[in-house]
């Protein structure tokens, strides 16, 4: 029963996971497009989620690699959801710009 626990909190952790990498690099993405110095956002940024998420993946496998590939499930089931959720913001964003454009 423990087991079922600990891939249950492996998959969230995946997920947690995901969710900050892949919305994290969305964010940076945005911010970088309008800096003055978007090698620093795109430096900055790859070298704190590369480094949460190694050590995130790290603390949750704890040497069993069943739990690995259970929060690296998490993390891809995380990517899907980002991309679908950033892609539904970009389009209102755009959706939004036009209707003033429209209305000027």
């Amino acid at each position: 029963m423990n087991e079922i626990i600990y891939m249950a909190f492996a998959l969230l952790t995946g997920l947690l996971l995901g969710a900050f990498f892949f919305g994290g690099l969305w964010f940076t993405v945005k911010k970088a497009v309008t800096s003055k110095i978007p090698a620093v956002w795109f430096l900055g940024s790859f070298l704190i989620r590369v480094s949460f998420t190694m050590l995130g993946f790290y603390y949750m496998a704890a040497g069993i690699w069943q739990r690995l590939l259970v929060c690296g499930l998490g993390f891809v089931i995380a990517r899907y959801v980002i991309v679908r959720v950033t892609k539904f913001i970009d389009e209102k964003e755009i959706q939004l710009k036009n209707e003033v454009n429209h209305e000027a």
